[in-house]
């Protein structure tokens, strides 16, 4: 995972994205769509309409990245609404990323005794 300057905000776009879609495309969204700027070193997430693949567009302050991923089994969980967007926090994405659910991670078992 790529370390992300402290106060970056990270918007999840609601609904399916085309994902032939580039840089210059997913910016547009970002704009239009989401109301916020594309050039603004926030993270933005785009997710297909078979829920497999996800693109990541993020500016680092001297040009734009795009990361593309595409799940081999399973789906990236996503929102039900068909528009608006979800902010997540850095921890939210890194589950995501890997496939995790991350509405609702579960917590490893705390132990009752040390004996």
């Amino acid at each position: 995972m790529i370390g992300l300057p402290a106060g970056t905000k990270i918007w999840l776009a609601a609904g399916v994205t085309d994902m032939r879609a580039g840089m210059n495309g997913l910016a547009a969204k970002a704009q239009t769509a989401l109301a916020e700027d594309p050039f603004s070193g926030h993270v933005f997430l785009f997710r297909g309409r078979r829920g497999d693949m996800i693109k990541v567009l993020w500016w680092s302050g001297d040009g734009l990245c795009l990361l593309a991923k595409r799940l081999e089994r399973g789906r990236f969980v996503w929102p039900q609404a068909d528009s608006g967007s979800v902010a997540l926090t850095q921890a939210q994405l890194s589950m995501l990323l890997e496939g995790i659910d991350w509405r609702r991670p579960e917590r490893t078992w705390r132990p009752t005794s040390a004996l």
